[in-house]
């Protein structure tokens, strides 16, 4: 059977049709590789540096014995634009389609080793109980051992609870590591207890969800 021209024409579109549907998208036709996100995004480089934050923070933390005022001021200074770049490194990758393996890695990395440091170096220097440091510290291993457990049965998102948790946790660190007393240090604890309250309330609940996962399956609630 032969092909008429008129069915050439319906099968086939003018070139100048798709020349013009071209530049109404920009030029060109999009491909998987234009939409692909660079590692190398402002969130990602927030996140970096936050890690590289740490050492620095340490350094300060320890400076001059640990608890000469300049040196504290400078350690809480630096905790403090480690915990703002936490702020804002997952709101830009989520605002801006920046989200990517590596800052899903990087930035809870990050997140437990800034916090974990202060801990741990707060009680080196005796500004803090040791139980403390083991309560927020053991619940943090322990979520992270139940993630890798469940990962193949199910998702359990990060939920307000840890959230809240993670934010007291940073105003009660950021208040112990500046130079004060009386009722600013009480207040520090006043804090501190409470950010315990709430890292022992979300790690149950934690282990609940992550109970439901491994013998039901699919999505958790949220810790």
């Amino acid at each position: 059977m032969s092909v008429q021209p008129e069915e050439i024409d319906r099968r086939w579109p003018d070139a100048g049709v798709l020349r013009q549907g071209a530049e109404r998208s920009g030029g060109s036709a999009a491909t998987p590789a234009d939409t692909a996100v660079p590692l190398m995004n402002i969130a990602n480089v927030l996140t970096m540096a936050r890690i590289a934050i740490v050492p620095l923070f340490v350094a300060a933390l320890f400076a001059g014995g640990g608890h000469e005022t300049a040196w504290r001021i400078a350690a809480a200074a630096l905790f403090g634009l480690a915990a703002i770049t936490d702020r804002f490194d997952g709101q830009l990758a989520r605002k801006y389609g920046l989200v990517t393996d590596f800052g899903k890695l990087a930035d809870p990395i990050a997140d437990k080793a800034l916090i974990g440091a202060a801990l741990i170096g707060l009680s080196v220097l005796g500004d803090l109980a040791w139980w403390i440091t083991l309560v927020i510290c053991g619940r943090e291993v322990g979520v992270t051992l139940l993630r890798l457990l469940v990962v193949r049965r199910g998702v359990i998102p990060a939920g307000r609870g840890g959230k809240l948790k993670t934010l007291v946790q940073s105003l009660a660190i950021a208040v112990l590591l500046l130079p004060l007393s009386g009722g600013f240090e009480t207040a520090g604890m006043a804090l501190m207890y409470l950010a315990v309250l709430l890292t022992v309330v979300t790690g149950l609940d934690y282990v609940g969800q992550a109970a439901r996962v491994w013998f039901a399956g699919g999505r958790a609630r949220g810790a």
